[in-house]
C-alpha cells in the first residue's frame, strides 16, 4: 500500500509573488502529502536550472512549464514507485531528465516531487518528518549522525540583491550561539530585531524590510551597519562575542567584476587581496564567526588566499562557490577553498544528491549550514531537514515575514515535542 497512486502539480506563488512550483502526492491507500520548492535572487551559475516559461505571463518568470513536467512525464514514470525508497525516486527523474543541470525537466520539477516523497514516506511510516530524514540520510550515506537542533544564523539588515539600497553586502547575521535552547534563541534573536527598529527610526532611517525579513536602510557603510546591530545587541544587555555574535554573508559574485570587488556604497574598488584584507580587518575589529561566499564564485586565487588567511579564525561557507554539488565541492576541497558549505536543495534538485552532498562534506571536516532561498514559501521542510541530518546551523532569515517565522515556529514546536533533542 505504499505505491504512488498519483502525483499533481500546480503553479503558486512564493513570498516575492514570484511563481514556483508545489506537488501533492498520494498512495493507493489515500495518505498523501505535498510540498513546495524556494527560488533564489542571489544564484550560482553552477545551479541545476530552475525551468521558467519565458513570454509575458509573469514577467516571464511563469512555471507552467514545470508543473506540466511533473504532471506528465514524472507522474507517468513513478506510479506504481514504493514511496519508502527515496534513492530509487531521486534517481528515476534524475535518469529521465538526463540532463547534468536538470535542464530538461527543470529542477524545480524534480524537487518538488523529491521532497512531497519525504512528506509522504514520513506520514505512511507515522513518523515525524525529522526522523524520517534522519533515518533515510543515514541509510542512503552509510554515515550514523544523530539528530540535534540547529543554531539559528537570522538575517537582520539586508544588502546586495536582497534589499533597493546601497548596502553591498547581502546579508548581516546574528547567531545566538550563547543561548541553550531554539525558545531562548529566537527571544534574544527577536529583541535584537525589535531594538535595531527602534535605533534605525531614531536615526530617521528606513525601517522596511528586504526580501528576508531584515531591515533595508540605506547606510555610509558595511560597517556601519555592522555598529548598528552591536549597538541594538548591547541595548538588550546581551554580550557581542559571547550571547551573540555575527555573520556576514557577502554574495561577493553579485558585486565582482572585471577582477575587481566593486563596493559601490562605500566608492572602493578592490582586488581580492586587498578585499581579504578588508574582510580579516572587520573579523578583528567585530564578532564576526562566519562569512558566506567572501569571492566571486569563480575567483580561485581569491578563495584559496582567504581560506589561507582568515580560515583557522572564521568559518568561510561556500555558497555560490559549491552549489550543494558534491562533484564541485569535491574540487574545492581538493584546491583548499573553503571550509564550509551551505546546503540548498534547490541548487542540486533532490534530497539524495543533498544528503550525498553532505557526505562529502562530513568526510572532510566541512560544516554544513541548512539555507532557505530569498524567495521562499510557508513550507517548512527545511527546519526538520536540518533536525533530522544534525547539521548544526541553519539559516532561514529574520524573525519576521510568516515565509521565515515559520522555519522557527517548526523548530519551537520540535524543541517542545521532542526534549532529548538538544541544540547545537
Amino acid at each position: 500500500m505504499s505505491k504512488i497512486n498519483s502525483i499533481r502539480a500546480i503553479q503558486v506563488l512564493d513570498s516575492r509573488g514570484v511563481p514556483t512550483v508545489a506537488t501533492k502526492i498520494s498512495l493507493e491507500n489515500g495518505i498523501s502529502a505535498s510540498a513546495m520548492v524556494p527560488s533564489g535572487a542571489s544564484t550560482g551559475s553552477k545551479e541545476a536550472l530552475e525551468l521558467r516559461d519565458g513570454g509575458t505571463a509573469y514577467r516571464g518568470k511563469s512555471v507552467e512549464n514545470a508543473v506540466s513536467n511533473v504532471n506528465t512525464v514524472i507522474a507517468q514514470a513513478l506510479k506504481g514507485f514504493d514511496v519508502n525508497n527515496q534513492s530509487d525516486l531521486d534517481h528515476k527523474m534524475i535518469e529521465i531528465d538526463a540532463t547534468s543541470d536538470k535542464s530538461n525537466l527543470g529542477a524545480n520539477a524534480i524537487l518538488s516531487v523529491s521532497l512531497a516523497s519525504a512528506h509522504l514516506a514520513a506520514n505512511y511510516q507515522e513518523k515525524n518528518l525529522h526522523d524520517y530524514f534522519n533515518k533515510s540520510f543515514n541509510e542512503i550515506t552509510g554515515l550514523n549522525k544523530d539528530q540535534s537542533l540547529p543554531m539559528p544564523m537570522l538575517n537582520i539588515l539586508n544588502g546586495g540583491e536582497h534589499a533597493d539600497n546601497n548596502i553591498d553586502i547581502q546579508e548581516f547575521m546574528i547567531i545566538p550561539k550563547g543561548s541553550s535552547s531554539i525558545k531562548q534563541a529566537l527571544q534574544w534573536s527577536s529583541e535584537i530585531y525589535w531594538k535595531l527598529k527602534e535605533i534605525l527610526k531614531d536615526k530617521g532611517l528606513s525601517t522596511s524590510v528586504g526580501d528576508e525579513g531584515g531591515f533595508a536602510p540605506n547606510l555610509k557603510s558595511n560597517e556601519e551597519a555592522i555598529q548598528f546591530i552591536l549597538t541594538a545587541i548591547e541595548a538588550c544587555k546581551l554580550k557581542p562575542g559571547e550571547d551573540i555574535s555575527l555573520a556576514l554573508d557577502c554574495a561577493a559574485s553579485e558585486f565582482y567584476k572585471d577582477g575587481k570587488y566593486n563596493l559601490s556604497g562605500e566608492s572602493r574598488t578592490l582586488d581580492n587581496v586587498e578585499f581579504t584584507n578588508y574582510l580579516s580587518e572587520l573579523i578583528q575589529k567585530y564578532p564576526i564567526i562566519s562569512i558566506e561566499d567572501g569571492m566571486d564564485e569563480m575567483d580561485y586565487s581569491g578563495w584559496n588566499n582567504l581560506t589561507k588567511q582568515i580560515g583557522k579564525d572564521c568559518q568561510l561557507v561556500g555558497d555560490d562557490l559549491f552549489v550543494t554539488n558534491k562533484k564541485i565541492l569535491k574540487e574545492g576541497i581538493s584546491k583548499g577553498l573553503a571550509n564550509s558549505i551551505l546546503i540548498k536543495f534547490n541548487q542540486i534538485g533532490t534530497l539524495t544528491e543533498t544528503y550525498e552532498t553532505i557526505k562529502v562534506a562530513d568526510e572532510n571536516n566541512y560544516k554544513s549550514i541548512i539555507s532557505h532561498r530569498s524567495g521562499e514559501t510557508e513550507d517548512t521542510t527545511l527546519s526538520d531537514l536540518a533536525v533530522g541530518l544534525g547539521s548544526g546551523q541553519i539559516k532561514t532569515g529574520a524573525p519576521c515575514r510568516s515565509d521565515r517565522v515559520a522555519k522557527y515556529n517548526r523548530l519551537l514546536w520540535i524543541e517542545n515535542s521532542c526534549p532529548d533533542i538538544k541544540i547545537g
